[in-house]
């Protein structure tokens, strides 16, 4: 039985595991990521979770190839270097040497976590079977990350993929990035509580104000989705407002890649067809190969929060 390791290294929490030959997670381990702290001391807490994971599947660092890690930011796999990672507080840290060094020098591979995440789509989740694809996750942003001819690609800088990025509203919303009208500014789940926030408070009289029980505060993903069920006007256009927004990044990341499946992930697909139907619908109308007989299939994410670990733990094959 061979095993693997992986990393999915997020702003708050570590999350190990490890992965048989089938590619299922048999053991696991978390920690809490102190950020920002010394690098010294996130490779202490990187190398004990680590250990503990290990541990916990009964096995040791003779038992797996190679340790993968999916980290924000900018990561240079070919020198394992993050070179820049904002919500981490990092720039050019060494990760994948500082940590071999506490791990008997196992081999470290490092890859930006959504890429780690797309690749894991990608070797057991809704990926599987494609040449060519693109895994998009709505979050408090937007990550993707992006397959081609059966390979992660990070671009010249090992920075492609910023979809999220990509302006869809000329002098929109301003992004944190320090743009306008950024994707993500209007379609990720930040931008739908935003919306949603600003809906009620337009309409002191939206139903929306029921399910949260009259504070604002407790609005999530699923309040206007839940509105709209309810029959409520100012929800529904929400909603409405939403798909088309994601339709619009959807049909431009079909127009540029032209991938043989396109899959969307995060807590918004829970709504599944009741959110993938009308954007497909959208896609359909707006992508430029309308007439064409072979076209991008868009489905839901199957592997969740697990997508990351499983990619990050299969980096190496």
């Amino acid at each position: 039985m061979s095993y693997y390791l992986g990393v999915d290294v997020g702003g708050t929490n570590l999350a190990v595991g490890v992965v048989d030959e089938e590619n299922k997670i048999i053991a696991r381990a978390n920690a809490k990521c102190p950020v920002p702290c010394p690098e010294e001391t996130f490779c202490d807490i990187l190398a004990d979770v680590i250990r503990e994971a290990l541990a916990n599947a009964n096995i040791t660092l003779n038992d797996i190839p190679w340790i993968g890690l999916g980290c924000p930011g900018t990561v240079n796999r070919d020198t394992g270097v993050i070179e820049f990672a904002n919500n981490l507080g990092y720039s050019n840290f060494p990760l994948r040497d500082m940590l071999s060094q506490r791990l008997e020098g196992k081999e470290i591979i490092l890859e930006n976590d959504a890429n780690a995440a797309a690749y894991g789509e990608f070797q057991a989740g809704s990926l599987r079977g494609a040449r060519n694809a693109v895994a998009i996750t709505l979050g408090t942003g937007i990550g993707s990350g992006i397959i081609i001819d059966g390979k992660i690609y990070a671009g010249s800088n090992f920075a492609a993929g910023e979809m999220g990025h990509t302006v869809i509203v000329y002098n929109g919303y301003p992004c944190n990035c320090g743009r306008n009208g950024c994707w993500e500014s209007y379609a990720s789940a930040t931008a739908l509580i935003r919306c949603t926030k600003d809906a009620m408070n337009a309409h002191k009289d939206s139903k929306m104000w029921e399910l949260v029980d009259g504070d604002i505060e407790k609005v999530n993903g699923r309040t206007s989705f839940d509105g709209m069920r309810a029959g409520d006007a100012a929800a529904k256009e929400v909603v409405d407002n939403f798909i088309a927004y994601l339709g619009c990044g959807l049909a431009n990341v079909v127009n540029i890649f032209q991938p043989d499946i396109l899959c969307i992930g995060g807590g918004i697909c829970n709504e599944r067809e009741t959110l993938l139907a009308p954007v497909r619908a959208y896609v359909e109308k707006e992508q430029y190969t309308m007439n064409t007989s072979k076209k991008t299939v868009i489905c839901r994410a199957e592997l969740g929060n697990d997508a990351g670990i499983i990619g990050a733990a299969l980096l190496g094959k």
